[in-house]
């Protein structure tokens, strides 16, 4: 028992619309009967008053201006009808055209189109495109396309969609390179409006990189997947919180991520935007998190390390320890075992010197084959790499988190969720246009590209 916009005479008029709504409500039996015909002419009745407020809006907009090109005075065509969908119907109102006497190139004009901030050939209004660009975000674009018309009854395909999220999606790449060209001539964007409570919380920066298939010959499906890394960074304040049982727990408080599909450097460059928008310096308590990936710490020792204490995330150093007590003592073994749980626990207390020591003074190596000789070498190396960023009993003193699990997580709900479904496989252009569309939501700045039409 749905009234909707479609199906309604809007030239009723809002007092005959709400005198049906009356009628209808009284022969409504059930709650959501009730409630289904209450919501259908809420539609009805918001159109009848947007209707009336732009017809009044148009008719007060009535200046007449010279053309831009000639500096004619511009001669009236009359008022001419427009319409376009909205999320309460299509709407319809009549405002004044205007054009050049002498035939300019700028054509027929109509200013107050240009007021609402639509374009001439608009048929659907940005509130639409924004829910469900919205919609693409979180879901693949068949199911964005199903919930537009079961949660607000406004059909758009799943092409539309997808074209709304080029255009959107590109708006915000090109807002990012234009910050980028900025910071790379020396002009520093402007730092993040927080509560200062919130900024002088400890800080939380990691890396990581994670896989996403790609199509083999660009937006061609055919053809065998092609895997590309996608580097993932966070920049996260961090707070704390007290649990039912009474264990005081690290919880985020405010998070900014950034992402790329391209080189390190690439990433460099948006990290360090990112750390200038937070507020990062040396008086700020900062920690950076990450698993081993050479490329990552070498950029945390070039950009961060003058500012934040290296962490190596403490569960990826023991999947290393335990790889080499595999090829030196043979996993299978108790021996092995036991010899992985003390060294686990004496890199946990920060006592790593001691297990290299272990590991060094092996003397049957002859013993192994090549790869486990190679697979001991390379833990020997890994260790006297990240040495100092393995202290973790200092670390836990300090309050600071020892695993990067906030980095992981991040790569997950942002580029697994999304992008990695059954039978996903991107092409460049779509999956850099909806990556960008995803980190203005996540950063707070999905709204303002809506603000305005794109150009």
């Amino acid at each position: 028992m749905s009234t909707t916009s479609d199906s309604f005479d809007q030239n009723f008029g809002l007092k005959q619309a709400l005198n049906r709504l009356a009628a209808d409500l009284g022969n409504a039996e059930t709650l959501k009967q009730i409630v289904s015909c209450a919501f259908g002419y809420a539609f009805v009745i918001s159109a009848i008053i947007v209707e009336e407020t732009l017809n009044d809006r148009a008719k007060a907009m009535d200046e007449r201006k010279a053309c831009p090109e000639c500096g004619s005075m511009l001669e009236s065509k009359g008022f001419e009808p427009r319409r376009i969908r909205t999320l309460i119907g299509v709407v319809a109102w009549k405002r004044r055209i205007w054009r050049c006497p002498k035939r300019c190139e700028i054509g027929q004009t109509a200013p107050f189109d240009e007021a609402l901030g639509i374009g001439p050939n608009q048929r659907t209004s940005e509130e639409i495109k924004e829910l469900a660009c919205l919609l693409a975000v979180f879901v693949p674009y068949g199911i964005a396309s199903m919930l537009m018309t079961a949660l607000v009854g406004v059909k758009a395909c799943s092409t539309s969609i997808w074209e709304w999220v080029q255009i959107y999606g590109n708006k915000a790449v090109s807002k990012l390179e234009g910050e980028l060209k900025l910071l790379s001539e020396g002009q520093f964007p402007d730092r993040a409006e927080m509560d200062e409570k919130v900024s002088k919380l400890l800080m939380a920066i990691g890396g990581d990189g994670v896989m996403v298939p790609f199509r083999p010959n660009g937006g061609s499906p055919e053809g065998k997947a092609r895997w590309r890394e996608v580097k993932v960074g966070i920049f996260a304040r961090l707070g704390r919180k007290v649990t039912k049982k009474g264990r005081e727990v690290k919880i985020v408080v405010r998070k900014r991520v950034v992402a790329v599909l391209g080189t390190i450097d690439e990433f460099k460059a948006r990290m360090a935007l990112m750390s200038e928008k937070e507020g990062l310096s040396e008086e700020q308590s900062a920690v950076w998190l990450s698993d081993g990936g050479k490329g990552f710490w070498s950029m945390f020792n070039e950009a961060f390390s003058k500012k934040a204490i290296g962490v190596l995330d403490f569960y990826h150093a023991a999947q290393n320890v335990w790889k080499g007590a595999r090829a030196w003592l043979d996993g299978r073994t108790r021996a092995a075992r036991k010899w992985f749980a003390d060294a686990r626990g004496k890199i946990r207390e920060g006592d790593v010197s001691q297990v290299l020591r272990e590991l060094k003074d092996e003397p049957d190596t002859e013993r192994l084959s090549p790869e486990d000789r190679r697979t001991l070498e390379n833990l020997i190396a890994y260790l006297e790499t990240h040495k100092e960023h393995m202290d973790y009993d200092k670390f836990k003193a300090l309050g600071l988190p020892i695993g990067s699990g906030i980095v992981e997580s991040t790569c997950k709900w942002l580029i697994q969720q999304r992008f990695k479904g059954v039978g996903m496989r991107w092409s460049e252009k779509g999956f850099r246009t909806l990556l960008h569309l995803r980190l203005e939501w996540v950063n707070e700045g999905f709204d303002d590209l809506f603000s305005a039409s794109p150009n």
